[in-house]
């Protein structure tokens, strides 16, 4: 059984299980697994009940050994191998599981300081900046905390104390975007700080409108995912709260009740008081009740949601029928 391909012995371990838990299974593993591993159930017509005792058996032995890991107890966990197993095959089963309990989430924050911790979170959804903090070191955690604006620093603190374990692959996706900002300080860095999206941004937002409009449909030919990752940060969901209640009011007629409370799931009181305002009685206390019905929500799908009432806010702007100004010395008007 030593030479069996993993896929083949997570396809016997599936076919010893109901359609409906290999199923729910399935769905938490990548897409390659998923195919070689149904692919293998596939050309399988029957599973010799000896080499269904043997992965069993095998499987057994590492979830054993993977708990024992996980409660520090890496000694009794290799002995409990080489019981079960020779020692070539215990000590590359240890081998693989110290490999795999090594890489925390998160780790590449670890040595990052916290003042960079905080520049890359500052702008994230409060949840998003919850399940970071929730991961990382409690005195860099402490430090980007203390670091974000007041109203913000309740919001996260209070998401971080009610939160249950985060689902594997949300934390991988939020992983993926804290590498990636990474990546960009780290280009910006090397370039000596000369240019980046922190820089066109703020230039862009200072901008007539009719020249961004140029400048934006020109980069959006030459490169539409850089156009698109400036246009997300020029207007965020976060500026909904500098326009004034004629605007809000614009844009709410314009979102579906369904994409409304979404966006809400995920904002600050601030911002939730300000749009309940704006609304009639009876159309806040539906919005509240829409909000309540929800339930756990997923960060991406809060975040999808509030960049549409931000493109909302983008179309009656380019329509005329409000005007963001540029530059520092006015806020949002109508």
């Amino acid at each position: 059984m030593d030479k069996m391909s993993g896929s083949r012995k997570a396809a016997v371990l599936l076919l010893s299980m109901g359609a409906e838990e290999a199923a729910g299974i399935l769905r938490y593993m990548k897409r390659s697994d998923v195919e070689a591993i149904t692919v293998e159930i596939a050309k399988m017509k029957r599973v010799d009940p000896a080499l269904q005792d043997e992965v069993l058996n095998e499987f057994y032995h590492l979830s054993q050994a993977d708990r024992q890991i996980a409660e520090g107890g890496a000694d009794l966990a290799k002995e409990m191998l080489e019981r079960a197993f020779d020692d070539q095959r215990a000590g590359e089963i240890m081998y693989r599981l110290r490999n795999f309990l090594q890489k925390r989430p998160f780790e590449i924050l670890r040595k990052v300081d916290a003042s960079q911790i905080t520049a890359l979170v500052q702008d994230e959804h409060p949840q998003t900046i919850a399940v970071i903090l929730s991961h990382t070191d409690p005195a860099q955690s402490a430090a980007v905390l203390s670091a974000l604006p007041s109203d913000l620093q309740t919001d996260v603190a209070r998401r971080i104390a009610l939160m249950g374990r985060a689902a594997p692959e949300v934390i991988k996706e939020i992983e993926s975007l804290i590498e990636q900002k990474l990546s960009d300080l780290a280009a910006d860095e090397a370039s000596g700080g000369g240019g980046g999206l922190n820089v066109i941004v703020p230039i862009l937002n200072n901008t007539e409108r009719a020249a961004e409009r140029q400048i934006m449909s020109g980069l959006e030919e030459q490169d539409p995912e850089l156009a698109e990752n400036i246009r997300n940060r020029m207007f965020v969901f976060e500026n909904i709260l500098q326009l004034d209640d004629r605007a809000i009011q614009k844009m709410l007629r314009r979102v579906d009740n369904k994409t409304l409370a979404m966006a809400m799931k995920g904002a600050n009181p601030e911002m939730a008081e300000r749009i309940m305002r704006n609304l009639s009685q009876k159309a806040a206390e539906l919005l509240r009740d829409d909000i309540d019905v929800l339930g756990p929500v997923r960060i991406r799908d809060v975040e999808q949601a509030q960049r549409e009432l931000v493109n909302i806010v983008r179309q009656l702007e380019d329509a005329g029928e409000i005007i963001i100004s540029r530059g520092e010395k006015d806020d949002f008007i109508l």
